[in-house]
């Protein structure tokens, strides 16, 4: 009997040994190495789930890496790595390809076209992983927009980086919190011109990114809220100038018609309100701050940023690179961890060669 258990349990060990791993690579990119990217991804890294559903690869540099390490007071095996085939996933352990662009002197909480020129091709290298179908969802660290421009890289952010890189026309920015999941029509472009943008199809392409992305994510039909642009959705004319019916009702009426549970448009405050008790698995936010408010009220420690519509999923914490504090070890990791979970979450397995 205890032969026929022996063999039983050497046969399941041999088929784990043999199994295909099945978990998606996550390239997470380093960010702004003067900023708190190199804490938080070694904080993401070495929290205890972090292996358990996807293989991470740091896109970064392993000195920096190891500068927030001793930040944060915590022991990691940083290991440099040439590619994806090198790595090994074990806790405790830190993969790195380094493309060697930081100098070791480099200050903490100072912009600099140094550090921004490397979380330019930080990204750059990540998404070129990513179209070559080495990892298939991406995880970045924050950068910072004035550093990126004085290196000569001029992109309103990293999810019009990512659209560039990809040779992607039209991504949809998507905050998701514990509480509620917001995608925006419009990003970074001032209201003026973000009303003059807003179209029917427009918001009709955005609300199936997001259909699309929530289904990913296991909700099968998601039940969406439609902001209005308006105060009230325009209350039947008082507001505005019609533009809920004239940019934003097509849209709604072709979604449902296609069996996509779109309501709207609705009064921002009242979306939101709704989506907080649990009506709305997403909203549809018209422009930038009508989406970040609600969700920077909810808990920015939590948030995470996530671009839709690309060839692979990509997950961002939702805050700053926080010069103030860069290098002192306080920073809180809590939003790179669930950005590393949902881009595990949202990531397929990679496709087997056979």
């Amino acid at each position: 009997m205890n032969s026929v258990l022996k063999a039983a349990e050497l046969n399941a060990a041999d088929l784990k040994a043999t199994a295909p791993d099945t978990r998606p690579v996550i390239a997470v990119t380093m960010g702004d190495g003067a900023g708190v990217g190199p804490e938080v991804t070694v904080g993401a890294l070495l929290a205890e789930n972090a292996y358990r559903d996807c293989r991470p690869v740091v896109i970064g540099d392993v000195y920096r890496l190891e500068l927030g390490a001793k930040a944060l007071g915590v022991v990691a095996d940083i290991v440099e790595i040439q590619d994806v085939t090198e790595a090994v996933f074990e806790p405790g352990r830190i993969n790195v390809i380094d493309p060697k662009l930081l100098s070791p002197d480099l200050p903490w909480g100072v912009e600099s076209a140094e550090a921004g020129n490397a979380a330019y091709h930080y990204i750059r290298i990540a998404c070129e992983l990513g179209m070559k179908g080495e990892v298939q969802g991406i995880c970045t660290a924050p950068l910072n927009k004035a550093a990126l421009h004085k290196a000569g890289h001029v992109y309103p952010g990293h999810t019009e980086l990512l659209a560039h890189f990809m040779g992607i026309e039209e991504v949809s920015m998507m905050l998701s919190t514990p509480k509620v999941k917001v995608i925006h029509v419009t990003t970074h472009i001032g209201l003026i011109d973000a009303i003059n943008k807003i179209q029917p199809g427009l918001v009709e392409r955005t609300v199936r990114r997001g259909y699309s992305a929530m289904q990913r994510a296991g909700i099968a039909n998601p039940k969406i809220g439609v902001c209005a642009i308006n105060p009230h959705a325009g209350e039947n004319g008082l507001f505005g100038y019609g533009e809920e019916a004239e940019k934003i009702t097509p849209a709604i009426e072709k979604l449902q018609a296609d069996g996509i549970d779109a309501r709207g448009p609705l009064p921002a405050d009242t979306a939101f309100f709704l989506a907080g008790r649990g009506d709305f698995d997403l909203i549809v936010a018209m422009y930038h701050d009508q989406g970040h408010g609600p969700v920077k009220v909810l808990g920015i420690e939590a948030g995470v940023n996530i671009t839709v519509g690309l060839p692979v999923i990509r997950t961002s914490v939702d805050h700053g690179t926080a010069f103030d504090i860069a290098g002192k070890g306080i920073v809180d990791v809590r939003s790179m961890i669930e950005a590393l979970r949902q881009a595990a979450e949202m990531s397929p397995s990679p496709v087997l060669q056979g």
